[in-house]
């Protein structure tokens, strides 16, 4: 089934000219056997717009248009990403203590368009996506998320791990949701600047993701289960942080 126009970008030049142009890009595929200037081209100006990039059969390009495409196409993005630190600085200059939820492994956009939900609602100020393995934020995940994520800064990394460090060295601790961590939700200092890891609906956090958080905790439950869905444990976490931080203002 094709892509509707307006989602891609088809062809060399129009992909080379959208990624000058800062247009907002989800990922580019480029068939295995492309080659040339421009091909460079394309790989270089997408590694500096942190714009991910896979190499596909060009049977699965043929799939997705009928337009002369060159063996390039681009899906766009339905938001606009943010650069992290400016975020950081951003929430700083209003006098806030840093709220994020940095989302490793979410691939199933209902998820991530509750999750974008809740977040908005709590008042997270970001959340923060891997530049892989993470669902599309198309046209789709908005409608899911009811317009949350556009009222919310996404900050898209090439690296989860340089995204902690980055948050360390600004002084925001990082926990991971993890079921059998010993430390309870509801004991967690959330009104510091902190940053929620939500992992998969499969594998969870990524363990060497997990090694480096400050701090890992569960969610308690009176009857014991394998798992909670990842949009419902993070509204569950959220609504936490959200309820201490108003005490901390009101008290």
């Amino acid at each position: 089934m094709f892509i509707p126009k307006k989602n891609i970008i088809v062809g060399r030049n129009p992909v080379v000219e959208a990624l000058k142009n800062a247009q907002t890009i989800d990922k580019i595929l480029l068939s295995k056997n492309a080659s040339g200037d421009v091909i460079n081209e394309i790989r270089l100006l997408a590694k500096n717009s942190n714009v991910p990039v896979q190499y596909v059969p060009i049977e699965k390009i043929n799939s997705l248009t009928n337009v002369q495409h060159q063996g390039v196409v681009a899906f766009k993005s339905a938001v606009r990403y943010q650069d992290l630190q400016q975020v950081i600085d951003w929430v700083i200059e209003k006098g806030e203590a840093p709220l994020f939820v940095i989302l490793d492994g979410v691939t199933d956009v209902r998820n991530i368009g509750a999750i974008a939900r809740t977040a908005v609602c709590c008042g997270v100020h970001a959340i923060i996506i891997p530049d892989k393995g993470v669902g599309a934020l198309n046209e789709d995940a908005v409608k899911t998320s009811a317009g949350a994520l556009e009222q919310i800064n996404i900050c898209r990394v090439n690296s989860l791990m340089k995204a902690v460090d980055e948050l360390h060295l600004n002084g925001i601790k990082v926990f991971a949701s993890e079921m059998t961590a010993k430390q309870k939700l509801f004991n967690l200092e959330l009104v510091e600047p902190c940053a929620i890891v939500m992992g998969g609906e499969e594998k969870g956090v990524y363990p060497a993701l997990m090694k480096i958080c400050d701090e890992t905790f569960h969610i308690p439950m009176v009857n014991q289960f394998e798992s909670l869905n990842v949009s419902v444990a993070a509204g569950m976490i959220l609504y936490e942080s959200m309820k201490q931080r108003i005490s901390s203002l009101n008290s």
